[in-house]
């Protein structure tokens, strides 16, 4: 497997790193989420990258992908436990992570503590040849050990460049079946922990959304909505996302249209639990060297960590 710009992959991280950091402290009770979704986009542009795909603020019994439509009105709520999830590429070269504020508990929740510990466990298995299968084992015991059960089916991925989503899975438990880690490859870990059963089902509308292929002629898309996808580099987007090329709500709906017609527009709903349920996550993006592995996207003043 080729190696990666490192260079290019570790700005990517730090960038994904401190915007996450600064919105998480933007995680209070009567912030907007549609506003701390965007702040967190514009410190990615004002840093020299772009958003890997849309921030996503998903609250309580949501464990992903609720991203806000542009006239979101939405409010942090004061019992509220809320993920945040955003990614940088930089030049292609994406790195994705996230962080729970659990506004019941506290910032020491268990909840919280339950992923977040079980994501270190996980990144002390890593290495050139480690067992995926116990990467998951220590993420299911670690969950399990703080009173909670794992999101069964979601799983961390692998990167790469101008891709969000591929393989190796990194699952919440020991599946058997998974392989071992490669040299040179880049995962994001992502344990999510809850107080429910562990099963997420699609529920509402999606607002983040992504092309099956690259548009061609016979697509026959208007030109503005072309240049807006290619500017995106055809990683997810949201509506938001169009209407900074756009510049027009009334348009991004038409280049919403465009691409159904097209019949490669891909729509990614919310990820929910059972409601009542909460669910926290956190999430690293690690490169897998020959010497071992390397966390990207810790916190600045702990990148020695």
């Amino acid at each position: 497997m080729k190696a990666p710009d490192l260079e290019k992959l570790r700005l990517s991280g730090r960038i994904s790193a401190t915007a996450r950091e600064h919105g998480k402290s933007l995680i209070v009770p009567g912030a907007k989420l549609r506003d701390i979704a965007v702040t967190v986009e514009e410190i990615i542009y004002d840093m020299g990258g772009k958003p890997a795909f849309p921030a996503q603020l998903s609250r309580n019994n949501i464990a992903a992908h609720y991203c806000s439509p542009i006239d979101d009105d939405t409010e942090v709520q004061p019992n509220d436990i809320v993920k945040l999830d955003l990614g940088t590429q930089v030049d292609g070269y994406v790195t994705d992570n996230a962080v729970t504020v659990d506004l019941q508990g506290g910032p020491n929740s268990a909840l919280v503590q339950a992923s977040s510990m079980a994501l270190e466990n996980a990144i002390a298995e890593m290495g050139p040849g480690a067992s995926i299968t116990r990467i998951g084992e220590q993420i299911e015991n670690t969950i399990k050990a703080f009173g909670f059960t794992p999101v069964y089916n979601l799983t961390g991925h692998g990167v790469a460049r101008y891709v969000i989503h591929c393989s190796p899975s990194i699952p919440n438990y020991p599946d058997p079946k998974s392989p071992r880690l490669k040299v040179n490859q880049t995962i994001a870990c992502e344990p999510f922990a809850c107080d429910g059963r562990g099963y997420i089902e699609e529920e509402g509308e999606a607002e983040v959304f992504g092309i099956s292929r690259p548009p061609k002629p016979r697509d026959k898309l208007p030109p503005e909505v072309a240049a807006a996808i290619d500017a995106c580099d055809r990683l997810p987007f949201a509506r938001r996302t169009l209407l900074r090329f756009l510049e027009d709500p009334a348009k991004v709906e038409m280049a919403l249209k465009a691409l159904q017609k097209a019949k490669i527009l891909r729509r990614y709903p919310p990820l929910c639990e059972k409601r009542g349920v909460r669910v926290s996550q956190t999430e690293h993006t690690i490169f897998i060297g020959e010497d071992g592995a390397e966390v990207l996207t810790r916190a600045p003043a702990a990148a020695h960590a």
